[in-house]
């Protein structure tokens, strides 16, 4: 009896031992199973987003007259994650069409040009200030960025950089000539200029924690024409 007594209790430890290697194994799978659908769910979101944002700038392509410029991706690598966040919200609503596309090619900027400044409009690319000359006449063009999305990369712009804006028609080159730093209520920064012209603003500092208290601002003029162009 003792005897029968001793198996029973040696198969009960066995049989509890199993059960806890098998629920351990079962807890194990589903937590790799959720690892791999949150993956597989930023993934989505990710190159979602990217197309998304190439099929803004396309929008904009596809109305000039001939243009068959591939759009890149944004680099996010400089961004917050509460810019990205915002941006993968952004570019999935229904938008306006951009109404130019600004290039700065040493520092990989490429952003979709729209009309306003409102939040909805920044957190999808750059927007073009009201009352500033509009991108592609004469005076100055004010066009505004979050300096924790698209234009943090301002941060590492030198005097001389060219600056390409893509219009419906043509594409126009100018060189940085100016990058200084105001207050906010200095708004003498988009008045109107004698040449051709383009201000970028952003708030700055580009790392500070809270609402940044200055403004970067970069200041580039319509580049003359090169030789290669074939004027002489």
């Amino acid at each position: 009896m003792l005897r029968s007594s001793k198996v029973h209790v040696a198969s009960s430890t066995v049989t509890g031992q199993l059960n806890r290697s098998t629920i351990w194994r079962i807890a194990e799978w589903l937590a790799w199973a959720a690892g791999s659908v949150a993956l597989v769910f930023t993934g989505i979101t990710y190159f979602g987003g990217i197309a998304s944002a190439r099929r803004d700038v396309a929008r904009f392509e596809a109305a000039r007259d001939g243009s068959v410029n591939a759009a890149g991706a944004p680099n996010l690598t400089l961004w917050s994650p509460k810019r990205i966040h915002a941006w993968q919200l952004a570019i999935h609503r229904e938008g306006p069409p951009p109404i130019a596309v600004l290039r700065i090619p040493r520092i990989g900027l490429e952003v979709p040009v729209l009309e306003g400044t409102d939040d909805s409009t920044l957190d999808r690319g750059a927007g073009h200030i009201e009352d500033t000359a509009a991108p592609g006449t004469d005076g100055n063009a004010g066009i505004a960025g979050h300096r924790d999305g698209f234009f943090r990369a301002l941060k590492d712009v030198v005097p001389g950089d060219a600056l390409e804006l893509d219009l419906r028609s043509s594409t126009e080159r100018y060189r940085i000539e100016r990058i200084w730093i105001v207050e906010p209520d200095d708004v003498s920064v988009l008045d109107g200029t004698p040449a051709r012209s383009v201000t970028l603003v952003t708030c700055y500092p580009f790392y500070f924690i809270g609402s940044a208290p200055q403004r970067y601002i970069v200041r580039a003029v319509l580049a003359p024409p090169s030789r290669s162009s074939g004027q002489s």
